[in-house]
């Protein structure tokens, strides 16, 4: 879309990403990129750690699974996608706004490692053996909700959000 601020990062994944499933069935992976900057101390001749940028990013449908499933802790990542700010109000405390990186693509870097690619033979290969025992829902508890931070999305984006013109045949 138009007007989107896009951008793309390379860190580590600073945890395994969080696969769960919206109340209507829809896969979500939810994963933290951290990038650490690196300057160059002239001085004493060598390389020491600047600011760190912890960049929270969420996948949502198959694209979900693929992440959560290929993907681990402290893997190396390429990371591109949109910048996205989302509003939470908790019903208890002020109102919160956070970032996030609404992925377009991601995967592991090559400088430091290697990858064997397995692609999905037709749409059947990709699709779980078994549904999902319930769709993700917050823990029930006697008093008041815990907050989940950050909120999780109600619904996914749209795939393509433009309209085809149809063409003439």
């Amino acid at each position: 879309m138009a007007g989107e601020t896009k951008i793309t990062i390379t860190g580590n994944l600073a945890d395994d990403p969080v696969l769960k499933y919206t109340d209507s069935g829809a896969p979500v992976v939810n994963f933290t990129v951290i990038a650490n900057e690196k300057t160059y101390d002239a001085a004493n001749r060598r390389w020491r750690d600047g600011d760190t940028l912890y960049m929270p990013c969420v996948a949502w449908r198959q694209y979900a699974e693929h992440i959560a499933a290929s993907l681990s802790k402290g893997t190396r990542v390429i990371a591109s996608g949109a910048l996205k700010q989302r509003v939470h109000q908790p019903t208890d405390g002020p109102r919160r706004v956070y970032t996030e990186l609404l992925i377009d693509e991601v995967g592991p870097t090559l400088r430091f490692a290697s990858a064997t690619i397995a692609k999905p033979v037709g749409r059947a290969a990709t699709q779980p053996t078994e549904a999902p025992a319930q769709p993700w829902s917050p823990p029930a508890q006697a008093a008041a909700p815990a907050q989940q931070w950050p909120p999780m999305p109600t619904t996914p984006p749209a795939v393509n959000a433009w309209s085809i013109p149809a063409t003439a045949g």
